[in-house]
């Protein structure tokens, strides 16, 4: 089977998209398939497009066996609603300078939907459409613009169009599946939840553990983004730092709550966080930084209901062999609970952090325990093959109808 993959983000990007698409990409490869992805310069979420690809419109290379053709967008730092807006649009055209040289292709595997569908319909293919997250709703939540607005009413039916018209659906959360069924009119049976997964070769189990005489590190690694309360970590660190307690938080990243992140620990003199925006030039250097850390931390804002999606990141923290501290409702809260990989803190609440931190501290055997049992679930359920093949076989399904 020859599958197109049209996404705006593919590695080195950061963020949960790009690793998403890889994932799929490496999935279909390692189940047979001949794989091929249309992506935008790389360019998340610096804005920085490196001189090999500056002045062309599109470049083809091959990541393994994976061959990519990446095409123009401009050097704009991915911040704010209306840049987001301008890159997704710039994608939307400059991906089709691809189309003579993607060739023959069985089905397509759309994050970017406009020219994923373009794709579908040009090649006559079905058009499997993934959702990372419901970005409406999530603009809604984050406060960023009115629920009543115009925009949000006129952006509503133009992604009713777009839902109808994928010939499946693959949100990677099933806390997605009843506003994608009943808020824009898809049929059940036409929602397929696949996993985000993760690749099991490169984040391999951790041979770092805690030791006495070491300090206890508590690290966040990813996107330093809106989504997240950076301030419930301070003031846990800040409550800790009080009880004496030789616990250090780590930061790591990039993003538009950097610049703030910065201000906020020189404020309060958190002399134990440390914030690194070092940039990482591949997945295995995110692996070392993982495995120095004994315990992974989810920070969730707090939306005022339960959070539906679920960061890739956690299973990556799985899958390195470390306990997590999830704060957040909804999804995340659930899947920790159900895996047993770790303990969940209400957002917001920066007491029961620090409780939690200094429990994990104190219990390294209960801490271990639930290192393990997050590793053994990823083992069994998310390697990027079961991603790959499941994916494999909706479009199977949509061919033999």
């Amino acid at each position: 089977m020859r599958v197109l993959i049209v996404s705006q983000y593919f590695p080195p990007d950061l963020g949960g998209s790009a690793i998403r698409a890889y994932n799929i990409a490496k999935g279909l490869l390692l189940n047979g398939c001949n794989v091929t992805v249309v992506a935008a310069f790389p360019h998340y979420p610096y804005g920085e497009i490196s001189e090999e690809y500056r002045w062309k419109p599109l470049k083809v290379e091959w990541l393994g066996k994976i061959r990519v053709i990446r095409t123009f967008v401009p050097p704009i730092r991915s911040q704010g609603f209306f840049r987001r807006l301008v890159l997704i649009g710039f994608f939307a055209i400059t991906s089709l300078f691809a189309l003579p040289w993607v060739g023959r292709i069985d089905a397509v595997w759309a994050s970017s939907w406009i020219p994923g569908l373009t794709y579908g319909r040009l090649k006559r293919r079905p058009v499997a459409l993934n959702v990372d997250d419901l970005t409406l709703e999530d603009i809604v939540d984050l406060r960023l613009i009115d629920e009543n607005s115009l925009i949000i009413k006129v952006a509503e039916q133009v992604y009713r169009l777009f839902y109808v018209s994928g010939d499946a659906i693959e949100p990677i959360s099933p806390g997605y599946v009843e506003t994608i069924s009943r808020k824009y009119a898809v049929k059940r049976s036409r929602i397929h939840v696949i996993r985000v997964g993760v690749d099991l070769d490169i984040f391999r189990k951790s041979l770092t553990h805690h030791h006495i005489g070491k300090k206890f590190l508590v690290l966040y690694a990813g996107v330093l983004g809106v989504g997240y309360d950076f301030d419930q970590i301070f003031r846990a660190a800040k409550i800790i730092r009080e009880k004496g307690k030789d616990v250090e938080f780590k930061l790591h990243g990039g993003g538009e709550c950097l610049g703030y992140i910065r201000n906020r620990i020189k404020e309060l003199n958190l002399g134990n966080v440390e914030l690194s925006d070092e940039i990482l030039s591949s997945r295995r250097e995110v692996v070392g930084l993982l495995s120095k850390a004994d315990v992974l931390l989810l920070p969730m804002k707090d939306f005022g209901r339960p959070y539906l999606g679920i960061a890739a990141k956690l299973y990556e923290y799985q899958a390195v062999e470390k306990p997590i501290i999830c704060c957040a409702e909804g999804q995340p809260a659930e899947y920790i609970r159900e895996t047993g990989s770790g303990i969940v803190v209400k957002p917001g609440d920066h007491e029961a952090l620090a409780q939690v931190v200094i429990y994990l501290n104190e219990n390294p055997k209960i801490a271990q325990e639930m290192a393990e049992n997050g590793r053994k679930y990823a083992e069994s359920n998310l390697s990027v093959e079961i991603i790959g093949s499941e994916v494999k076989g909706i479009f199977g399904a949509l061919h033999n109808k």
